[in-house]
Formats: C-alpha cells, structure tokens, sequence
C-alpha cells in the first residue's frame, strides 16, 4: 500500500497551509485585542460611482476628517480596563482605483463566503502593497458616492480575518458625521464585536441601546455603535446624528478586549 502518494501529499500541503493561516489568524487576534499600543487604521478612499463631484469630494479629504473616530474610541475607552492611551490612529491612505469583490447574497453558504473572504484578502493585498505587517493595521476602503435624492446604500462590512473593513459612505459634507459613525463599526468589527441591532435596523436590548439602564428605559438618548441608531420607543429608532452621542458597551467592550475575563 503507498501511502506517500501525490494524492496524500497535496492533501498534507493544504493542512499545513490551513494551519498556518488559523496560526496567522489567532496571533493577529491576540494582537489587535492586546491594545497595548496603538492599532493603526488607515481609510482608503474608492470613487464609487465615476462621478466629478464625488471626485472633488475625495480630493478635499484629510486625516482631520476622520480625527473623530479616534476621539470617540480614546474616550470610551477610558471608561475600560485598556492598556493604551491611545488606542487608535487613523490615518487617510491613497485612493484605490479598484473596486473589491462583491460579497455573497445573505444567504450564502460557508464555502462561498469562505472563498470571497480569501479574494477580498488577496484584492486588498494587491492594492494596498507594503512591508508592513497586517497584525497591527485596519484597511478600511471606503466606496464614495453621490449624495442623492432617497438614495441607498449597499450594506457596509467589517471582517475579523484580515482586518479590513467596506463602507459605503456619502459624497457629502452634510452626512460626513454619520459616514465616521458607520467607519467605527465596521473597525470595531474587524477586531471582533458584533451587530447589536435586529432585521428592522432597530436596537436589541438591552446589549444594543446606548443607556440600557435608563428608567423609564424610551426613549433613549445615546446610541450603542454596534446599533448605530438611539431607540425613541421599543420598535421606533432613529441613526445617530455623529459619534458624540455613540458609546460602547459592555458586551461589545467585551468583544473586543475592553472587559477581560
């Protein structure tokens, strides 16, 4: 009987390169929920839509821009047991010229989720090439579009393997408060916190609301980021107007390394 068989040593490959990936993966983990130092983000603009005005827009862009999303993770981590300062800093990196892979349906199964994700790695790998090591830095590539009319967005994503993050933001001064807001949840997806809301948009309690220990508990006044939008009533909700009324909590500072064990 051979045993040592083209067959045998393809399939050994492939287990050694799994592992080494879930190795990858784990110690990245550790890492980015360590927050011993700070963990570099870095926004990459997309002109989504082809447009001039959404070209002038990202033109005009600056790391200032996105400050806010620093302030809000420094001052709520301070309401933790966290290591650094500074947890984050966020940093305007180059416009990508290229779109990434469009995500499976909601109803996808795991292997084609599994092997989108692995595209998405490789696209961002292909467009955003350095010698830095990717343990320590959030990609955020955020798709600009046209502030129109009742326009909607696709949905925006944040993935823990790999650390990158697909927003779909407004072109549009008047709606960069909330664009900052969707950018922080999708961060603090890719370092392990989940969605906090239901299929209506609206805020489970009491893990999703912002003062879940408020009497009487409606109408709330701040909103829970991983919900992104403050409960008027048990079914009523509306998105929050900037980070300044956002705030972590405890489930998702778990989540994410805030609260151990």
């Amino acid at each position: 009987m051979r045993i040592f068989t083209f067959k045998n040593l393809r399939i050994l490959i492939l287990i050694i390169l799994l592992g080494a990936v879930l190795l990858y993966t784990q110690d990245q983990r550790l890492v980015t929920q360590g927050w011993y130092k700070p963990l570099e983000v870095v926004i990459y603009p997309i002109n989504a839509d082809g447009s001039s005005s959404t070209h002038k827009y990202i033109k005009k862009l600056h790391t200032k821009n996105f400050v806010e999303i620093d302030n809000f993770i420094k001052r709520e981590s301070k309401k933790f047991d966290v290591v650094s300062s500074t947890p984050t800093s966020t940093t305007l990196g180059p416009v990508v010229k290229s779109f990434p892979p469009r995500p499976p349906g909601v109803n996808a199964n795991p292997i084609a989720i599994g092997f989108w994700s692995i595209k998405l790695r490789w696209w961002a790998m292909q467009n955003t090439p350095d010698n830095k090591s990717n343990k320590h830095r959030v990609r955020i590539f955020v798709l600009y579009h046209e502030d129109k009319p009742n326009q909607k967005l696709e949905h925006s994503l944040g993935i823990q393997k790999g650390l990158l993050g697909i927003v779909h933001a407004f072109a549009s001064k008047s709606q960069a408060k909330q664009n900052n807001i969707v950018i922080a949840h999708e961060l603090l997806h890719t370092v392990g916190a989940t969605d906090k809301y239901d299929s209506s948009s609206n805020p489970i309690p009491p893990d999703g609301l912002g003062e879940p220990h408020r009497n009487p508990t409606y109408p709330q006044r701040r909103a829970e980021i991983m919900a992104g939008t403050v409960a008027e009533s048990e079914n009523l909700s509306r998105m929050a107007s900037s980070l300044k009324v956002c705030v972590v909590g405890d489930k998702t500072a778990k989540e994410i390394g805030w609260i151990r064990d």
